[in-house]
């Protein structure tokens, strides 16, 4: 079973950048998937970005909300994923989670809370104007 430690949230003006960083332990991840969702008060958690790794090959995907502004990426040989996070404005504010899918498979797009077995506790990430 895996455990997944978030750090990395905090306070940044709008435009700054953030990397967030997602630790796994107790099992290796590099056969899942990976993801990162996101929660603002009041509102279902969303999905931002997905990573997997396949035949020496990185496959990624992100939310329209985010994509050219945040990147995902893994480090399979110290069990981290990561989440740099550009051009950041204010409605990116929210609690960021990391999140690991145990069996994948192509009949899901890994964009759903469902589609995920583990979970961090989240780290909170607020963007000023």
């Amino acid at each position: 079973q895996a455990q997944l430690v978030e750090s990395g949230g905090g306070a940044v003006q709008a435009g700054g950048s953030l990397r967030l960083s997602c630790a796994a332990s107790g099992r290796t991840f590099s056969n899942y998937i990976m993801g990162w969702f996101r929660q603002s008060p009041g509102k279902e958690r969303e999905f931002v970005a997905r990573v997997g790794w396949h035949s020496g090959y990185t496959f990624t995907y992100y939310a329209d909300s985010v994509k050219g502004r945040f990147t995902i990426a893994r480090d399979n040989a110290k069990n981290t994923v990561y989440l740099q996070m550009n051009s950041l404005n204010p409605e990116d504010t929210a609690v960021y989670y990391c999140a690991a899918a145990a069996s994948p498979t192509s009949s899901r797009d890994y964009t759903r809370e469902r589609h995920y077995d583990y979970w961090g506790q989240g780290t909170q990430v607020t963007v000023s104007s």
